[in-house]
């Protein structure tokens, strides 16, 4: 600024600085003359206009800035009006330059209430477009307070519902989904009824298999006639004996295993070791004792004495037991006794309880073992367990049961080779799981002969032990039972049986004794072979009768007191 100017020459005076505006750019101008005391000024913020003279002071002149971009206004110091303040018209000062347009800057107006507008006046021609332009002040008061909004803005508002887009894109999404829930349940329906015909049809499958097969308890089948008529009538039975011998402590125990093939059931019968047979020379012997001796004979001594044909002899040593049970993986049985551990046999404990698992050397200790004052029968129990629990672990193809066998490198009687033992094993595991199975230990007499349940129910039942089938010319095997009380007659009795060539059957002593002498035959046609035994003991032919043989043998002598030995 060049302050040598003469301050009182209002054209040589030069723009000052009065302030920036909001971008931080200097504005240049005159400094507004301070209004005298008492004058009314208008606030110009809410105008948001600037009023001056024109050169001659006639009156004023309305000063419209040009449009600029709206900015933060400043504040505004324009003057209050206070009530009964006269207003004087403002006369231009000294100096002032009426010709050079006058620059409004934005003020920040102090909170009061708006003035009224004043009077328009003609609006003064634009002058051109200046970079120290403020903003456009805010909107006049008084104007409308909402945008200005026009009615094709809110177009959509007279369209309907159902030719919207969006409404009909959303009506579809409902109804397809809508339509899918419905599917969804439908499937579900069809599912389910599906299901319930599946499972009725199973029921009644099952139900229709069980009755032909005969296997419910209140209706007989075509299967439980069928098997009832095949149990009636001639039976087809395949059967071992099964002699375990203890290598460790001595002893022997004996088993007849046999499968029924009509029925389809399969059995182990237990053979006390007391169990009478007779020797070549016709005397009776222990079964223990003429296994211990070698055994020659003794498959020929039990057919005589049960009625029975068996196929083969499987001598089983205690050591091929343990190694067949470690073969098939071990057994699971129910043990009912505790077997203590005995460190010089190297025999290890098994416990006592349901469902003991038992390795070989456990199995061979459980089935050999007895208690001090136990009976044979509690042995030859455990023995039977041990064998059900082989025959459910043997495999039920038969050729992978003859490779068991053969693992178990034992030498096998000449009458049954490995390829006969694994197929018998086979079918009698295959009963064993499906629970077509039992085990019998068969009841004798103190005097080694079988008593009347032993022959009825196991005999003739269980091995189908029986006589009927015996050729015509042959002689019959015949039994003999003393019901006199009198040993001496009995074996005066066997003598002349014995020397008359029929096969002789001890029937051992009767419960009780019986006045009169009675022979009987279950066989129309073995009753003349028993007339003969009738004459070869010197009774009269009325002591035959017909009836049930309380002795499995073809013909059996009942001796009464009256009895003379001839």
């Amino acid at each position: 600024m060049n302050d040598r100017q003469d301050p009182y020459d209002p054209y040589a005076q030069e723009q000052q600085l009065i302030g920036y505006d909001p971008y931080g750019r200097p504005v240049y101008g005159q400094v507004p003359a301070q209004p005298a005391p008492g004058q009314q000024q208008y606030d110009q913020g809410y105008e948001q206009q600037q009023y001056g003279y024109d050169p001659q002071g006639y009156g004023q002149q309305a000063y419209y800035p040009q449009q600029q971009p709206q900015q933060p206004a400043a504040p505004d110091y324009g003057q209050q009006e206070y009530p009964g303040q006269q207003e004087y018209p403002q006369t231009p000062g000294y100096g002032y330059d009426t010709q050079q347009s006058q620059q409004w800057i934005p003020q920040q107006a102090a909170p009061e209430p708006p003035a009224p507008a004043p009077a328009p006046a003609p609006a003064a021609e634009p002058g051109p477009a200046r970079a120290d332009r403020v903003p456009e002040p805010r909107r006049p008061e008084g104007g409308p307070s909402d945008p200005d909004y026009r009615t094709e803005q809110f177009a959509f508002i007279d369209q309907p519902d159902e030719d919207s887009e969006d409404v009909i894109d959303w009506l579809k999404f409902t109804e397809s989904r809508t339509e899918r829930r419905e599917e969804a349940r439908r499937r579900g329906r069809n599912r389910v009824v599906a299901l319930i015909v599946v499972l009725a049809l199973f029921v009644v499958g099952g139900v229709g298999y069980l009755w032909y097969a005969g296997k419910l308890p209140f209706l007989d089948g075509p299967g439980r006639k069928k098997d009832a008529a095949a149990a009636s009538g001639p039976q087809k039975r395949d059967m071992i004996v099964v002699h375990l011998h203890n290598t460790k402590k001595g002893g022997t125990s004996t088993a007849l295993l046999v499968d029924n093939v009509t029925t389809k059931k399969g059995a182990t019968v237990l053979l006390p070791n007391t169990l009478g047979v007779a020797k070549d020379d016709g005397t009776a012997a222990a079964l223990g004792k003429s296994v211990e001796e070698g055994g020659v004979g003794v498959k020929d001594s039990l057919d005589s004495v049960l009625g029975t044909h068996i196929g083969g002899t499987w001598r089983l040593d205690t050591p091929f037991l343990e190694n067949l049970v470690e073969l098939v993986g071990g057994i699971d049985t129910d043990t009912d006794v505790a077997v203590p551990a005995d460190d010089a046999a190297k025999i290890p404990a098994v416990g006592q309880g349901p469902k003991q698992h038992l390795s070989g050397a456990m199995a061979v200790a459980y089935a050999t073992y007895r208690g001090q004052g136990e009976p044979e029968a509690k042995q030859l129990d455990r023995l039977g367990k041990v064998l059900y629990g082989v025959l459910r672990k043997v495999p039920g193809d038969a050729k992978s049961a003859t490779v068991t066998v053969e693992s178990m490198g034992q030498i096998l009687d000449p009458s049954l080779n490995a390829q006969a033992l694994g197929a018998l094993l086979s079918r009698l595991g295959e009963h064993a799981k499906e629970g077509a199975y039992r085990t019998d230990v068969l009841a004798v007499k103190p005097d080694g002969t079988l008593t009347d349940d032993a022959n009825k129910n196991v005999v003739k039942e269980v091995l189908g032990g029986s006589f009927t089938a015996a050729q015509a010319g042959t002689a019959p095997r015949v039994g003999l039972k003393d019901a006199t009380g009198d040993e001496k007659t009995q074996v005066a009795a066997k003598a002349a049986l014995l020397n008359g060539g029929y096969t002789f059957v001890d029937g051992g002593k009767a419960d009780k004794t019986q006045p009169t002498t009675q022979i009987t035959y279950q066989d129309d046609a073995q009753r003349p072979g028993a007339v003969e035994v009738a004459k070869t003991l010197g009774l009269a032919e009325t002591v035959v009768k017909k009836g049930e043989n309380a002795v499995n043998a073809d013909v059996v002598v009942t001796l009464g007191k009256d009895y003379k030995p001839s």
